[in-house]
């Protein structure tokens, strides 16, 4: 530790041990002087006031996050990265969704020591390593995140790769997490327009710079009564994604996230909808759109213990499902239009029903088609 080191220089020093060590990044907690380590890593004062909490989040590569209360928001003004104030504990907890969500990945440290083996470094609290754990970003992304960097990688190294080979890869990293082993689909191009497309050993496509690929994945914790997840994303194979694909990814979003927001209005509300209403609102978007001959399936499924479960269907197409939503139940919200022998785009999520609100689990949900090769 060099004595003179401005805390941006340390913060520069950190971002290059991590890397070292193949974290994804740092998180600093402290509530009135919890963590004395943090004052001293960063380089604060350590008499500055500190009677409200904050967080401080350095990434392995890019910017920091500074998390403080607005009556304290400029505490952590010495140190580099964007600020985001919180005034009550929910604008907190939402601070460290987008942190956790948007910025942060798998393997993030803090001042924990399992099973406080190492007490002089065990800083963080229970509580708050279960809530920063809460927010965390599942396996299944994880997974799939993994897919699209293992297809930019094959690419850019010359490496002849097929829908097959990624579907291989993600079941060894449904083994290595702990996850059942499900099939999957990985699809490019026309087979993307065919929604219950899988590849084969025997039957697959090669995958090459300038294709849209699509993946839906499904499983579930090797566990008894795990609950299974299920989701969808696509890509383009290439720095920036084509207008074709935008275009129509956008109304595929549209369809969506109208679908949540009218689940979540009504069950905010307190007012009971069922099913096939849920579908209405969402096959509504892509009609209006000019697309409803090409939305060819319901637009979700029951989910529970299995992944197409025996509850309520987002269904107002394949059948009129009449029943009521109700707190507990999980369903998938998948619209998608297809255009036969050319290509289809489908967005898939995952939402649960609680007694007065939803979650929609999975996140952070795709906002975008991800160009796969945009970052190195």
């Amino acid at each position: 530790m060099h004595a003179q080191q401005s805390p941006a220089d340390r913060v520069t020093e950190i971002q290059a041990a991590l890397r070292d060590a193949k974290l994804d990044g740092w998180l600093f907690y402290d509530f009135r002087h919890s963590d004395p380590l943090a004052y001293r890593i960063l380089k604060l004062d350590e008499k500055m006031p500190a009677s409200r909490r904050w967080f401080y989040y350095i990434p392995a590569s890019g910017e920091p996050v500074k998390i403080v209360q607005s009556i304290e928001q400029f505490k952590l003004d010495s140190l580099p990265g964007e600020k985001l104030v919180f005034r009550g504990w929910r604008e907190l907890h939402a601070r460290l969704r987008e942190v956790l969500t948007k910025k942060a990945k798998a393997r993030v440290a803090m001042q924990y020591s399992p099973m406080n083996d190492i007490p002089y470094i065990s800083r963080v609290d229970a509580g708050t390593i279960e809530l920063v754990r809460s927010f965390g970003v599942d396996k299944m992304h994880r997974i799939i995140q993994e897919a699209f960097a293992e297809i930019a990688r094959r690419i850019r190294a010359d490496e002849p790769t097929t829908e097959w080979d990624i579907a291989q890869f993600m079941l060894r990293r449904y083994a290595e997490e702990g996850m059942e082993q499900e099939p999957m689909i990985v699809a490019v191009n026309a087979n993307t327009a065919n929604p219950h497309y899988m590849p084969t050993k025997e039957k697959n496509l090669p995958i090459k710079r300038g294709d849209f690929v699509l993946i839906d994945a499904a499983t579930k914790l090797n566990k008894p009564d795990a609950v299974a997840t299920d989701q969808t994303w696509t890509g383009y194979v290439g720095e920036t994604v084509p207008d074709e694909y935008s275009r129509i990814f956008n109304v595929v979003r549209e369809a969506r996230d109208s679908a949540i927001d009218f689940v979540r209005k009504n069950i905010r509300a307190g007012k009971p909808i069922r099913g096939a209403e849920v579908d209405d609102v969402s096959r509504g978007v892509i009609t209006r759109a000019g697309f409803g001959e090409q939305f060819t399936h319901r637009t979700g499924h029951s989910i529970g213990e299995e992944t197409h479960g025996n509850g309520v269907n987002i269904d107002d197409f394949e059948t009129r499902d009449s029943r009521r939503i109700t707190p507990g139940v999980c369903f998938s919200i998948e619209p998608g239009i297809y255009f036969e022998g050319k290509f289809g785009v489908r967005s898939e999520i995952n939402v649960y029903i609680s007694d007065k609100d939803i979650e929609v689990t999975g996140q952070p949900i795709q906002t975008e088609i991800i160009p796969i090769l945009k970052n190195p």
